[in-house]
């Protein structure tokens, strides 16, 4: 039932005793209605309102008898003992404080009730006391890394003769083969997240005015990026680097695509109809990572962290270009992944020693001039 401003208002009815399971449900209810009026999708509601019900059960405590003490035990536990990591921990805390300020405040009358029934109130458990700080550009766990150009190099090599192979042996798979090694290319040179690479559609490329050389696939329409908090999907364009990779996406919609039928609008399907599964690209990259014993801390987001790298420090692309390219609202987050790369130090030393070498050797001319 609701009451005259419109709140919805819980109400045993007799002498039957206040329900917490009830009451609680219906605060949980309530909530997942506030957050589809912002827009947050149904998968995060789903997480935020499991994450509440773990906090009940790991404390015993229903809500309104929360406390700082509460909120102590179960973060300490998820960062100590479940060894979860920093930001994980943090978007708990964000959770759990968007849940107690909604909970709390007056204009949903939940206190009012709760004050009623069991005589006691929410109150917000994640302060300035017990957050996480975010004082750092990248939480990036230490153990993630780019690529090595020569790993890239190599890992598409690799993936390209698994066609070769499969065909070769007469067995089944080698159209989905090819797929899988457009897709993971697709991937780094355009710096794309998975779900990104996994919902791009032929019509996504068109042409770039300023570099005609690269036909139908100067520009490249993402239109799956990740949103900002409690956002529809983010757009933005990537403007294409690299001539192989036009290559390498040409050939595929001209020879690959139409063996999966007609017409085709996804440009990574399946023979289901459907688009490649993310975990189905994880796996087939962790086949040929291990396959050609690649050093650990390597994943499908590895290829964005190349990407960005690349671009900066062995490119030598404009850091705000860098920026764009990503799709990041703050230069900062970029920086986050363009840290030099191992093989960059190496030629970032190369080119110092042939600076100091062809001075040298200038000085030597001159002198034996004069």
């Amino acid at each position: 039932m609701k009451d005259e401003r419109d709140n919805v208002v819980f109400a045993p009815f007799g002498s039957e005793a206040p329900d917490p399971d009830r009451f609680i449900a219906e605060v949980l209810k309530g909530w997942e209605r506030q957050q589809q009026a912002k827009d947050f999708s149904p998968a995060t509601i789903r997480v935020r309102r499991k994450l509440v019900q773990q906090l009940i059960d790991f404390s015993g405590h229903y809500p309104w008898e929360w406390t700082l003490g509460d909120a102590d035990e179960f973060f300490s536990h998820a960062r100590g003992v479940k060894n979860l990591s920093h930001s994980t921990v943090r978007s708990y805390q964000t959770s759990i404080k968007l849940f107690c300020d909604y909970a709390t405040d007056i204009r949903y009358d939940w206190n009012e009730q709760s004050a009623r029934l069991f005589g006691s109130v929410f109150v917000q458990i994640v302060t300035e006391l017990n957050r996480v700080t975010h004082s750092v550009p990248t939480e990036t766990r230490p153990k993630k890394r780019p690529f090595t150009q020569n790993e890239l190099q190599q890992l598409f090599d690799l993936a390209d003769l698994e066609v070769v192979r499969i065909r070769e042996s007469g067995r089944r798979g080698g159209l989905a083969a090819w797929r899988d090694a457009v897709a993971l290319k697709t991937t780094y040179a355009w710096g794309l997240r998975s779900n990104e690479v996994r919902h791009l559609q032929f019509v996504d490329f068109s042409r770039n005015g300023s570099a005609p050389y690269f036909g139908d696939f100067g520009v490249l329409r993402v239109r799956w990026g990740k949103p900002p908090r409690g956002s529809a999907k983010k757009v933005r364009s990537v403007l294409t680097v690299w001539q192989w990779s036009v290559d390498v996406v040409r050939d595929w919609v001209e020879w690959g695509l139409e063996e999966f039928g007609d017409p085709i609008t996804d440009l990574f399907p399946t023979s289901g109809g459907k688009i490649v599964g993310e975990s189905h690209l994880w796996s087939k990259l962790r086949a040929l990572v291990d396959e050609l014993g690649f050093p650990p801390g390597l994943d499908i987001h590895s290829f964005r962290r190349s990407y960005a790298t690349h671009l900066q420090y062995v490119e030598k692309f404009d850091a705000t270009f860098v920026q764009h390219q990503m799709g990041h609202a703050h230069v900062s987050t970029t920086t986050g992944y363009t840290l030099p790369s191992p093989d960059y130090q190496v030629l970032a030393l190369k080119a110092a020693h042939e600076r100091t070498l062809a001075a040298a050797q200038a000085l030597i001319d001159e002198k034996r001039k004069s």
